[in-house]
């Protein structure tokens, strides 16, 4: 069995890492740079950043933010943010970044997962997919930090993805998003069950317990969290070697 990947996210605006609870309330955390130093130091298998303001001007510092970060820290970073054209990965992965995930452009133009996919390998692209649960049970898509309700499937979205040339999908619920109550493990089993890619859960992570579950519950590839890391509750550390009690494959430092 592979082992099971723990990742760090950094949500960044204007050079800063914040953090939020269901994509509100935003506060300021950290310098992206030391914080990913500090996640690489701890033995995380990957970093995630994700630029939440994905103007212009934020991809510029977003770009730069990377640049620096990609000098110090080792592990593969993912970029994602903002991603609406094939420059746009171009620029990223030039700037140090191993992958780079897309959300909503890749809603609304589904071909630029199969151009990217094409242009660079599907092991760069990670198509993000954000959503929530409606009251008849089924998962809908949002976009646009979850303030837009597309009304597709988020399941069947996964499966075309996947069909499109997505090497992986960062799968974020919004409803457990910064609530640190768990990993909605209905969502992640509904679409883990239909792709063969590898699956990243995200979202509502808040103890040992939660990461355990996750790899145990669900065939989920990854585990992705923020608060938990950057207010220090745990180390990824920490996290692995419980994970490693547990029988769960993980790479130890």
């Amino acid at each position: 069995m592979l082992a099971k990947r723990i990742i760090p996210c950094l949500d960044v605006r204007e050079g800063k890492v914040v953090k939020g609870v269901n994509f509100v309330g935003i506060k300021e955390v950290g310098d992206p740079v030391e914080c990913a130093a500090a996640y690489d130091a701890q033995g995380a298998d990957e970093i995630v950043f994700l630029d939440i303001i994905a103007s212009h001007e934020g991809r510029g510092t977003m770009l730069d933010v990377v640049r620096r970060t990609a000098k110090k820290v080792f592990v593969p970073l993912t970029v994602g943010g903002g991603i609406r054209t094939i420059d746009d990965f171009r620029d990223t992965l030039r700037a140090g970044a191993d992958k780079v995930s897309v959300n909503s452009a890749a809603v609304r133009n589904p071909q630029l997962i199969s151009q990217a996919a094409d242009i660079f390998g599907c092991q760069c692209v990670v198509t993000a997919i954000d959503a929530k649960k409606c009251p008849d049970g089924h998962y809908t898509v949002v976009i646009n930090g979850g303030r837009i309700d597309m009304q597709m499937d988020a399941v069947k979205w996964a499966k075309r993805v996947e069909a499109l040339g997505a090497g992986e999908i960062l799968l974020t619920s919004m409803d457990t998003d910064g609530v640190k109550g768990g990993f909605d493990i209905d969502m992640l089993n509904a679409v883990c069950s239909v792709v063969k890619i590898p699956v990243i859960a995200s979202g509502g992570c808040g103890s040992l317990e939660h990461f355990t579950d996750v790899f145990e519950k669900t065939n989920s590839a990854a585990a992705l969290a923020a608060s938990l890391f950057h207010y220090g509750e745990l180390t990824v550390g920490e996290v692995k070697t419980e994970l490693k009690k547990h029988g769960i494959p993980v790479r130890m430092v």
